[in-house]
């Protein structure tokens, strides 16, 4: 994603008047095209209550949405989900993106990719793909995402992405049971072609928060990790980019989560609900809007939701008094929300926070408990308890 860009920027309205934006102009959107998914990663980032494909928007909505986008300034389009090639006007929805001028990224499990499909897509001008991974082995990647042979199949998606000439990015989700495979996915990571590599920690809330237990990683694998990564950086400089954080429980200052709440991205949900992030639902009490309802222009200005926690007028001390507080923009409101109940507070990942030692000891606890068993995520909401393969 861009990096930030100036604060101020002018941009004239339709009724002809200039309006200074303080938070600036959108340069990216998740478009959540779906929710629907051949996996059941038991850290699923989506709701808790996924979205019905009979309650997705239809084609010729998202058009529209593409359009207004472009209008709006935004400068990229990430088509994600769920599994967003479950869609069956995705072809379509790359092509308008296309021609209205958008950056096109597809962000896919690559489970329920073909060549065909991949290749109308690439013929449609989609610039970039995106593959997660979760592991370096079949064994564990399989029963990481709850679904036999997925591991091959990314394998195969990702050789024709560069059969395709299409850059690639590859996405390994980082937790306890496969961090010790962090060197191998590098080297996989580099024999598929990809260009960059994000090295993804799990983010505890919505369904991962079920699963910490077996999640958490301790901290010598903590350690270990940024080690690795340090020392693969040096190793595969100009040859693979590596994005790493360090997991949000064992760090000092919290990250600028997509950049601040509404300031550069935003999310729109299979239904059309515009978020400031991809788990802003998670935060009971907020009422977003949808794009069936009011202009895309009118909800990045307008929206209460967007503007709960724009800014800094917002913070509670320590965090209105910080000097970090226009770097990090008060970090994660769902994660202050799932640790503290409201997300308003500051978040724990801080150090100022009075309840960061309290949850440094949450992960060094649940790092130690010997739980390996997974409640697996499907759309139905329903959970399936696994063991280990």
């Amino acid at each position: 994603m861009p990096e930030d860009h100036a604060a101020d920027i002018q941009l004239v309205t339709r009724a002809g008047e200039e309006q200074a934006r303080p938070y600036g102009l959108p340069l990216a959107v998740l478009a959540e095209i779906t929710h629907r998914c051949p996996l059941q990663c038991p850290y699923c980032s989506n709701p808790l209550a996924m979205e019905p494909a009979a309650n997705e928007l239809s084609t010729a909505d998202w058009l529209r949405v593409i359009d207004e986008l472009a209008d709006l300034g935004v400068l990229q389009i990430h088509f994600s989900g769920g599994e967003p090639t479950a869609r069956r006007d995705l072809v379509q929805m790359v092509s308008r993106a296309t021609e209205v001028g958008l950056y096109t990224n597809l962000i896919t499990s690559a489970v329920g990719l073909t060549r065909d499909k991949l290749s109308a897509l690439a013929d449609a001008g989609l610039c970039h793909v995106q593959i997660s991974v979760q592991g370096a082995e079949p064994a564990l990647a399989d029963r990481v995402g709850g679904y036999k042979g997925g591991h091959a199949r990314k394998l195969e998606a990702a050789r024709w992405t560069r059969e395709l000439d299409l850059p690639l990015t590859v996405n390994a989700v980082m937790h306890r049971q496969n961090l010790l495979q962090l060197p191998q996915i590098i080297d996989m990571a580099v024999e598929m072609g990809a260009s960059r590599l994000e090295v993804a920690n799990v983010q505890y809330y919505g369904w991962a928060l079920k699963n910490r237990r077996a999640l958490m990683p301790s901290p010598a694998q903590v350690e270990a990790c940024t080690a690795t990564v340090e020392a693969a950086r040096a190793r595969l400089h100009g040859v693979m980019e590596i994005d790493y954080v360090i997991p949000d429980y064992y760090a000092e200052r919290p990250k600028q989560c997509m950049g601040g709440w509404g300031r550069q991205f935003f999310n729109i949900s299979p239904s059309g609900k515009v978020l400031p992030c991809h788990a802003a639902e998670t935060i009971t009490g907020l009422d977003f809007d949808s794009v069936r309802d009011r202009t895309l222009a009118w909800i990045w200005d307008n929206s209460p939701a967007l503007n709960a926690y724009r800014g800094t007028a917002w913070m509670p001390e320590p965090c209105r008094s910080c000097e970090w507080k226009e770097a990090d923009f008060g970090g994660c409101r769902c994660q202050a929300f799932a640790l503290t109940g409201s997300a308003g507070n500051t978040d724990p990942a801080c150090a100022r926070s009075p309840l960061h030692a309290r949850v440094f000891a949450l992960a060094e606890s649940e790092a130690e408990a010997d739980h390996t068993r997974f409640i697996y995520r499907n759309l139905s909401g329903g959970t399936e308890e696994a063991g280990p393969a």
